[in-house]
């Protein structure tokens, strides 16, 4: 099992996304999700949120907020916890190039109509609508969302 974090930063309506389109046998190839990366050893998952932001961005938070815990699981991939955060402070100047995926600047309003996974579309109207801390878990067959469930209830695909 990992952990992972992943950042949706947020600046005049709009959040920093990313492409994944740069790395081989990428499990988010070709989607668009926020910045982040996997924990490394002795890390908390703000640590991880930090390091990952800092160095994929170069940007450094300076205001972000713990929204929730996002569990993954796959038939084909290891299972996740995902921690997911919002920013909407940040120092420093965007990176021009990283190495994971092409950044980019959406509209929020927009985000949600980019290739993604099915159950981000999820977690993002979750943020959208700023939700209390919530736990939701996705199962995945394949590429393909099988059930979600928020705060241990069902919820509707």
């Amino acid at each position: 099992m990992k952990n992972t974090t992943l950042c949706y930063i947020e600046h005049e309506g709009r959040w920093l996304l990313m492409n994944r389109n740069k790395k081989r046998n990428d499990e988010n190839g070709g989607k668009w999700i926020g910045v982040g990366g996997k924990c490394e050893e002795g890390e908390s998952p703000e640590d991880c949120l930090f390091r990952e932001v800092r160095e994929e961005t170069g940007l450094t938070l300076t205001r972000w907020r713990y929204r929730g815990l996002v569990t993954f699981v796959s038939d084909v991939y290891e299972t996740e916890y995902m921690h997911l955060f919002t920013a909407d402070g940040f120092s420093g100047t965007l990176s021009e190039e990283c190495g994971e995926g092409a950044l980019a600047w959406v509209e929020k309003r927009a985000a949600r109509s980019l290739p993604m996974w099915a159950g981000d579309r999820i977690f993002l109207e979750l943020l959208e609508r700023d939700a209390p801390f919530f736990s939701l878990k996705l199962v995945y067959r394949g590429d393909v969302l099988a059930s979600a469930a928020l705060d241990g209830r069902a919820y509707p695909l």
